[in-house]
């Protein structure tokens, strides 16, 4: 079993893999601002409080750590109008953090439209859409991408279509070639599942699968 660190651990597909990863057997560390109220109570489970743009932070919870699945996301008006600069400046303090401290395996959320993918969903989503919600948070994320994929980790970005509160089914599919990427669906807790199971399955390292259902 591994020591896994979830940063953005607190809603969304992190609290979600915080529940996949404890079920999994793994030990859990549970990192986010707001930790403390992670509604979960485990003898394997951690939780830090702990900002991502602060490297002491990281380094502090790197420590002893095995593998890091990184879910981070925004959720306020002002960013998606404005822009954010919180996925490339928390990666790269992630990934220099993660060389210092010889934790080589990462596994990130960014989404579709992140990267190549970008203008191969579907023609509502990039052309409507993606300009008028997304753009400015994606463009972010795909420096963030950028980032990881320049780096010597062992790492896999994990780019889920748009998400549900389903509950896991596992019936979701992992779309590596780029001739098959589309738009779809997928519940928060069907991306977890294949987050955690990227813990010990290595045949996805240095690639971005699409996720949808």
């Amino acid at each position: 079993m591994a020591t896994v660190l979830v940063i953005g651990a607190s809603q969304g597909i992190g609290l979600e893999t915080v529940k996949a990863t404890l079920a999994a057997g793994h030990d859990v560390r549970a990192f986010a601002r707001s930790a403390a109220t992670i509604p979960l109570d485990n003898e394997r489970l951690t939780k830090i409080p702990g900002d991502a743009l602060s490297r002491p932070d990281i380094d502090a919870a790197l420590k002893g750590v095995d593998v890091v699945i990184q879910s981070l996301g925004v959720n306020r008006a002002q960013d998606l109008i404005f822009g954010t600069t919180l996925f490339s400046k928390s990666t790269r303090i992630l990934v220099d953090a993660m060389q210092s401290a010889a934790v080589k395996r990462l596994i990130v959320v960014t989404g579709a439209g992140a990267g190549n993918s970008r203008g191969r969903i579907s023609f509502i989503y990039d052309s409507v859409l993606f300009p008028l919600l997304l753009q400015r948070v994606y463009s972010d994320k795909d420096i963030a991408e950028d980032i990881i994929q320049k780096s010597p980790l062992e790492w896999t970005i994990a780019r889920p279509g748009g998400l549900t509160n389903r509950p896991m089914t596992g019936r979701y599919q992992v779309l590596t070639d780029i001739g098959e990427w589309r738009g779809g669906f997928i519940s928060r807790a069907d991306v977890a599942d294949f987050l955690v199971k990227q813990i010990t399955d290595r045949n996805l390292i240095g690639q971005t699968p699409l996720l949808v259902a």
